[in-house]
């Protein structure tokens, strides 16, 4: 078995807010990798005292112990009671009806001798390598999918000067829009307080012998495909095999320096946190 990670913030200043890690059961049999991506808050009030960071990793801990411990469950089931557990934990502090109370995206994956059983909430990346070489990426279509109007102003803002008082009061407007549509009917779904999400992954399993490889990315990582077009998501795969995952972070911070104002590629933040977890089971 192959096991390898990395995880870097966007800046260095800031702390990381993905989180990435993998376990093995005592058994020796099978395995579970869990990423989050949080989802960062805007500098207002967002109704809780603890960062994103804390939140990540309190997540990310529940999900991945009780998938591993509990093999039972499905992963849908661990979700919902990770994030049941994690919002017990500050509930009494913090508004967690807020919009933006600590949020994640989610990927995780469990494998046994058998099957390969997977989990994905917004916009992370799991990409399936089969043993005849091809790659299947599974993506939770929700955020990209949008209404119409909404994303007639996201064209809006960026067609504006950048640094200008419109694209800003644009952008604005484009965030509010948005804002309304998280974890809303019509809109997308992440991991936050409400543990009922979690059956709005997108889940699936895969038989044990059908799979080479395992590659899970926040989208700061899976922005090389997505955003810079550098590559195809098999293309992506065959960099991380090769190079491993710091490689792929090394090169999406390339890019990013390349195009430091997004003006060839555009994008919410100039660098983001990025994490890469690639496993050969």
């Amino acid at each position: 078995m192959r096991i390898e990670l990395a995880t870097e913030p966007g800046d260095p200043q800031r702390p990381n807010e993905d989180y990435a890690s993998v376990a093995l059961p005592a058994s020796g049999q099978g395995g579970v990798l869990v990423l989050l991506d949080g989802v960062t808050p805007p500098p207002e009030d967002y109704g809780c005292v603890h960062t994103v960071p804390w939140f990540t990793a309190r997540l990310g801990g529940a999900m991945l112990q009780l998938s591993v411990s509990h093999r039972d469950m499905t992963l849908t089931e661990a979700l919902a009671t990770a994030i049941s557990r994690t919002a017990d934990i500050h509930r009494a502090s913090c508004d967690l009806s807020h919009v933006r109370t600590p949020q994640a995206t989610v990927v995780a994956v469990r494998w046994s001798g058998d099957t390969v059983e997977h989990l994905v909430l917004s916009d992370s990346v799991l990409l399936l390598e089969r043993t005849d070489g091809s790659v299947h990426p599974v993506l939770d279509p929700r955020l990209d999918e949008l209404p119409p109007a909404v994303r007639e102003r996201r064209a809006a803002v960026r067609a504006l000067p950048r640094g200008s008082a419109e694209r800003a009061a644009a952008g604005r407007e484009y965030g509010r829009a948005v804002e309304a549509l998280r974890n809303a009917e019509g809109g997308f779904f992440t991991a936050a307080a409400d543990p009922a999400v979690a059956a709005r992954a997108v889940t699936g399993s895969t038989p044990r012998a059908g799979i080479r490889s395992l590659t899970a990315l926040s989208d700061g990582a899976s922005r090389w495909v997505e955003v810079f077009q550098e590559g195809s998501w098999a293309d992506c795969v065959a960099l991380v095999s090769r190079q491993g995952p710091q490689s792929l972070i090394d090169h999406v911070r390339a890019a990013e320096a390349a195009d430091p104002q997004g003006a060839a590629h555009p994008r919410g933040k100039a660098r983001d946190d990025a994490a890469v977890i690639f496993v050969m089971p």
